[in-house]
């Protein structure tokens, strides 16, 4: 819609949050209220994206550091009409306007294709009704059931507190005439503030008809001023993706407890289990279950895998039928290959593990490529950093690592190979054969345990 530029008005302190962080950069599903909207924007494929800040400098532009969208400072915090006028020298008089919040974090683009699609002709204006509007601007409709103005909760009269059809603040009109329409506002308000609301009576005393859409939830349109409000958000955000999830044919065995911080992508038949976190970009093929309390991050999970309790994968590769976990810990660069198995307190990080390799116990595997049909004995390490520089461990194919092994990168382990446990190998091995390194064991006679002194 190249017609179109998005107002995102993100200039507010947030006194109620109680935070030095400007409120739009607090965080629902792991991402800042104000990058909901400006992906919400980016979903209309619009002419320009403006954001207006204020409260804490440039904090915010700094942190959503984008370079598509155009920020412009709001310096004295007067009012949301205020704010809009700063943003209008972006805008061109020939575009529709659609004027958005960045503490409204859950707006749906199907919602604002409704209003863009109005303001075509008319002023189209996005309210809701609330069972408790107090607080929220009112609208006020005349006899025949039009839009005459908008008053806001303050200046209300006993009989409009009533009215329980609110303004959400959302809008679209074309771009000239709400120029010219700011211009014409004035402080003369309970707050003492320019109310962009205002230029709705204006736009009905200049002859246009004020046309509202509804949003299908008020959540969508509900503002974020407290705490409290955030975490109200993210249950409904989260409990919303989760019946997303299962009507996909997933099984959430508690959809309060599941998190999706991304987008994940889910085959058939998979089952997560209670507290598991979700994201970046996650891809789970068919027949995969989660267990509880893992993290998966920016990884892609292929069929028939089984990720036991307590695990954290992250930015990883996990083929079909491998087994991971409970306690395990898959970090960047890692990629198992089919049916391999990764088990209890076992770290794993930029490595490549070949088909059917398993690492069961207590070892911490780091840039090392191994082979297939390995077996890791517990207590296994890769030293594969000496202070300053990091090496390539390689394994080659049917190796056997006995436990409380270090093996000294960087090095190959031949195909075959056997390493006694309690090695410290610091040279290559070779093939087929039993390499190990062991001090003489020696008995003391004599030797008695140290006591404690007496006090």
């Amino acid at each position: 819609m190249s017609n179109v530029s998005v107002i995102i008005l993100a200039a507010g302190q947030g006194s109620r949050m109680k935070s030095a962080l400007p409120k739009v950069l607090h965080p629902i599903a792991g991402k800042a209220l104000v990058q909901h909207v400006i992906d919400a924007a980016y979903q209309l494929k619009v002419n320009k994206i403006i954001g207006v800040y204020g409260h804490g400098g440039d904090i915010v532009p700094k942190t959503i550091n984008d370079e598509k969208v155009t920020w412009v400072v709001q310096a004295e915090q007067l009012g949301t009409g205020h704010a809009v006028d700063q943003a209008m020298p972006e805008v061109e008089d020939s575009d529709i306007a659609l004027i958005l919040y960045g503490d409204v974090p859950l707006i749906k683009t199907e919602t604002l294709l409704q209003l863009i699609e109005n303001a075509k002709q008319d002023f189209a204006l996005l309210t809701v009704h609330l069972d408790d509007p107090s607080g929220y601007g009112r609208i006020v409709r005349n006899s025949a059931g039009q839009v005459e103005r908008i008053v806001e909760d303050k200046d209300s009269s006993d009989e409009e507190k009533q009215i329980t059809e609110i303004n959400t603040g959302i809008l679209a009109v074309n771009a000239g005439e709400l120029r010219s329409w700011l211009k014409r506002l004035d402080n003369s308000n309970a707050q003492g503030e320019y109310y962009l609301t205002d230029v709705i009576a204006m736009a009905v005393n200049d002859g246009m008809v004020v046309k509202t859409v509804h949003p299908e939830t008020e959540e969508e349109v509900l503002g974020v001023n407290s705490r409290m409000q955030l975490a109200e958000l993210e249950s409904f955000y989260q409990l919303s993706k989760a019946e997303c999830l299962m009507e996909q044919g997933v099984t959430v065995i508690d959809p309060t407890r599941l998190d999706i911080r991304g987008n994940v992508t889910v085959g058939r038949d998979v089952t997560l289990d209670i507290n598991v976190i979700l994201e970046g970009a996650v891809i789970i093929g068919d027949n995969v279950s989660i267990g509880a309390n893992c993290v998966i991050k920016n990884t892609t999970i292929e069929s028939g895998v089984v990720i036991q309790p307590m695990s954290c994968i992250d930015d990883a590769f996990i083929g079909t039928n491998c087994k991971v976990g409970p306690f395990a810990r898959i970090r960047p660069g890692t990629r198992l290959a089919a049916d391999a198995h990764v088990g209890n307190f076992v770290e794993i990080k930029n490595s490549n593990i070949n088909q059917g390799s398993k690492i069961n116990h207590l070892s911490y595997i780091g840039d090392t490529d191994m082979g297939t049909g390995v077996n890791i004995g517990a207590g296994t390490i890769t030293c594969n950093y000496d202070g300053a520089n990091k090496y390539r461990t390689v394994i080659g194919d049917n190796v056997f690592i006995g436990s409380d092994t270090q093996l000294v990168a960087p090095i190959k382990i031949g195909d075959g190979a056997t390493i006694g446990a309690g090695s410290t190998i610091t040279k290559d091995t070779p093939e087929y054969e039993l390499t190990l390194t062991r001090a003489k064991q020696t008995s003391i006679k004599g030797w008695q345990r140290p006591t404690k002194d007496n006090e």
